[in-house]
């Protein structure tokens, strides 16, 4: 009786901070609630409600109106399976923050919220600052840039409801042929990433957010998407850690409240074909026994066809969470992921002590962001944070510092930069970027530059590269533009080999400039070419260090953080002052 007084006072806390909000930069240091308290709540919890705590599933971030069907899926969620946490989506400022204050207002607990916000609350968050890429501090080499990018990706998130950053990624990507995390890594320069991991996390922690290392034990050296298939890495300890553990070992020392595993299998390590996910060997044996994390183990989207497929929805839980996981991400079915653990307690399979030391962490952790006595944020406070000046100048001036010019053969961008001149643009993104070149070319127009933009897309079949090949002829010179990222569920990430052949073709009859938005492997596509130059990301602040770049009005000093196979290591890149200041 004791423990539900005890509770009740603490749901009346909670529920009062709808009156009385957060700023966007809540404190890190202790709450009001006492550390007592974690265990009188614990107490209080059926196995079923505890069980409830470590679920995550996935909410959109767009506008719904309370009574709105997709709105009364998540209430669900809280009001009836009173789950833990929610993992936040694509939404405006306004529409995420009240979506998530409307559901904690409603949750007999305070709810932990997640985000991917890799490179800034931009990722997610529509109007937040988006920097580059990650891949682009590298390119700086600066460890302040990763500080930068996690406190504006903490301040902005915050502000809107976010608590846990799913990052910074501690990959090495050390494969050029890795289809999803490629420029979502520092580098491949392991000790290089592990110094940017751990300013990353300072960024965010002086700041109120917490932070996750992912994909542990290592996702950079695989050759497939985890979102579609089960990738297999190869290598044994050692490798694993002279390489891929350097940088989880600096993030873990640098104090990250999370680490995220992967959905991959390590044979060699684990002696089994199992994914990470759910191998004890990698998450008790490796991160708890041997690298002593004692912070909260988050699974990787347990929606991802590397394990749904393998084990179903509500077993890929229950081994997950015996194989080390403490928060069980994004299941296929909420539902049947609940159902699933909880049977499995009642049946002894897993023993209460286990589910307890669980939902102590995750209780704790709530204890200490202060969610025990304040869970809802300021919508007021939210445009005078969200997409601010300062962290817009700052993405801005990192993306310039991060081109990298690779090469310039006989001078075609040395040409562009020196007076004004004409030249086709043609543009090539994906669907999810449909303006892509077009800030690039409004700058350079305004510049003094006369363009002819293109556009090219995925599924532009001979008709349009015909078109292309017709601007193409009009101009004296051609820039292409091409934004190729890594996207979860395509399996690859190149050019089309339609553009290839045109961007080799082109290159080979006029002045021609290749422009990587993104990976800054495509020149193992077309190997010809003269001129190559990387920005890294195709957000609005690379768009405008490319202009200016071709414009002549920044220098150009950035140096690879990944090696560019055969010719290219780690560090290499032509510099350019100045040529209009």
């Amino acid at each position: 009786m004791q423990a539900h007084r005890l509770l009740a006072i603490a749901l009346i806390t909670g529920c009062a901070s709808a009156r009385s909000p957060v700023g966007p930069s809540a404190p890190s240091a202790p709450a009001v609630v006492p550390t007592g308290q974690v265990d009188s709540i614990l107490a209080s919890l059926s196995v079923r409600d505890r069980v409830a705590q470590l679920v995550v599933p996935w909410l959109a971030g767009s506008y719904t109106a309370l009574d709105d069907s997709l709105f009364q899926v998540a209430a669900r969620w809280v009001d009836t399976l009173h789950v833990g946490g929610l993992i936040m989506s694509v939404g405006s400022p306004f529409d995420i923050a009240a979506k998530l204050n409307a559901l904690q207002r409603r949750s007999r607990l305070p709810l932990l919220i997640s985000a991917d916000l890799e490179w800034g609350a931009g990722m997610r968050v529509v109007g937040g600052t988006a920097f580059p890429q990650i891949m682009a501090v590298g390119a700086t080499g600066n460890p302040r840039d990763a500080y930068t990018i996690g406190e504006a990706a903490a301040t902005e998130g915050r502000a809107v409801g976010i608590h846990v950053n799913f990052a910074p990624d501690a990959d090495v990507n050390n494969n050029p042929l890795n289809p999803i995390i490629n420029i979502r890594s520092f580098g491949e320069d392991p000790r290089a990433v592990s110094r940017l991991v751990q300013e990353y996390i300072r960024g965010l922690h002086d700041h109120g957010m917490l932070a996750t290392l992912k994909h542990f034990p290592g996702h950079g050296d695989t050759q497939s998407d985890s979102h579609i298939g089960l990738p297999v890495i190869t290598a044994g300890y050692p490798r694993l850690d002279s390489l891929e553990l350097v940088p989880f070992r600096g993030g873990i020392s640098a104090g990250a409240d999370v680490v995220m595993s992967a959905h991959i299998a390590f044979p060699a390590f684990t002696g089994s074909d199992d994914p990470a996910t759910v191998s004890a060997a990698v998450l008790t044996g490796l991160l708890r026994d041997s690298l002593h994390f004692r912070g909260l183990v988050v699974t990787d989207a347990l929606v991802m066809g590397a394990i749904v497929g393998k084990y179903g929805a509500g077993e890929a839980t229950v081994r997950a969470f015996l194989a080390g996981s403490d928060l069980l991400l994004m299941p296929a079915d909420p539902d049947s992921a609940l159902n699933a653990m909880t049977v499995a307690v009642e049946g002894g399979r897993i023993t209460r002590d286990r589910l307890d030391a669980s939902v102590r962490r995750v209780l704790e952790i709530k204890r200490r962001l202060g969610l025990l006595a304040h869970r809802v944020v300021a919508l007021d406070s939210i445009m005078t944070v969200v997409g601010s000046k300062r962290f817009q100048d700052g993405a801005n001036d990192i993306a310039v510092r991060a081109l990298t010019l690779v090469r310039d053969i006989g001078g075609p961008l040395h040409a562009l930069r020196a007076r004004p001149s004409r030249f086709a643009l043609i543009a090539y993104a994906d669907e999810h970027n449909a303006a892509a070149g077009q800030f690039m070319t409004e700058l350079l127009r305004q510049g003094g530059d006369t363009v002819d933009y293109f556009r090219l897309w995925p599924m532009s079949g001979p008709l349009s590269y015909d078109s292309a090949r017709a601007v193409i002829a009009q101009a004296p010179a051609t820039v292409f533009v091409a934004n190729v990222r890594p996207i979860s569920w395509r399996g690859n990430i190149a050019l089309p080999d339609s553009l290839a052949q045109l961007v080799t073709t082109t290159d080979q009859g006029r002045p021609t400039v290749l422009v990587s938005l993104g990976s800054p492997y495509l020149l193992n596509q077309v190997p010809a070419a003269k001129c190559y130059l990387i920005a890294w990301s195709g957000v609005r602040a690379a768009e405008r260090a490319v202009a200016l770049a071709l414009l002549g009005k920044v220098p150009i000093a950035g140096h690879l953080p990944i090696r560019i196979p055969p010719d290219y290591h780690i560090g290499f890149g032509v510099t350019i002052p100045v040529a209009h200041p």
